[in-house]
C-alpha cells in the first residue's frame, strides 16, 4: 500500500479540521528545534491560534516568525500478518502547514481570531472583556504552502 501525496486543497483543509490540536513547529536561536500542541482554528486558509503573553515559544516565534503547523488524524495500526514484525504499519491522514505568524494586536480582530477557534469547538461566537481581550495573544499564521499525505485510507 503507497502513500499518497494530497493535491485536492478542499482535502488538506477538511483533513486538518477533522482535528483536535495541531503542533506548531519553530527554531529557536540556538537554532534548535521547539514544538509545542495548541489548539486551533482555520479561515481563509489561515490558521489562527491563541496563547499567553509571554513564555518561550513567544520569544522564539518573535525573532524567528517562520513556522511549520502539523495536524495527524485517524491514526490506525495495521499488519499484513500479527506475526511479523515488518509487516506492521500506521494508516493516517497528515497535513504540514508553512508560514509566518503575525501576531493579531486590534482588539476587534481578536474577536473575530478568537470565535474562529472556538467555533472549532463549541459552534458558538462568544462576547469576551476587554481585559481578557488585552490578555490574550492571538496568531495568524499565513500560510505560504499546505502539503499532506495519506496511507491506508
Amino acid at each position: 500500500m503507497k502513500s499518497r501525496m494530497l493535491t485536492n486543497p478542499l482535502e488538506v483543509l477538511e483533513i486538518a479540521n477533522k482535528c483536535e490540536a495541531c503542533f506548531v513547529s519553530m527554531v529557536d536561536e540556538a537554532r534548535m528545534p521547539y514544538l509545542v500542541p495548541m489548539n486551533f482554528g482555520l479561515s481563509d486558509g489561515n490558521i489562527f491560534l491563541h496563547s499567553a503573553q509571554t513564555g518561550r515559544k513567544i520569544d522564539i516565534v518573535k525573532q524567528r516568525p517562520d513556522v511549520c503547523v502539523c495536524f495527524t488524524t485517524d491514526n490506525k495500526l495495521r499488519w499484513q500478518h500479527e506475526e511479523v514484525a515488518c509487516s506492521y504499519s500506521m494508516k493516517y491522514r497528515s497535513i504540514r502547514a508553512f508560514g509566518k505568524v503575525e501576531f493579531i494586536e486590534d482588539l476587534d480582530e481578536k474577536i473575530i481570531a478568537l470565535n474562529i477557534v472556538m467555533q472549532k469547538y463549541t459552534n458558538k461566537d462568544f462576547k469576551y472583556s476587554i481585559p481578557s481581550l488585552r490578555e490574550v495573544l492571538c496568531w495568524r499564521v499565513k500560510v505560504s504552502k499546505w502539503e499532506g499525505r495519506v496511507y491506508g485510507y
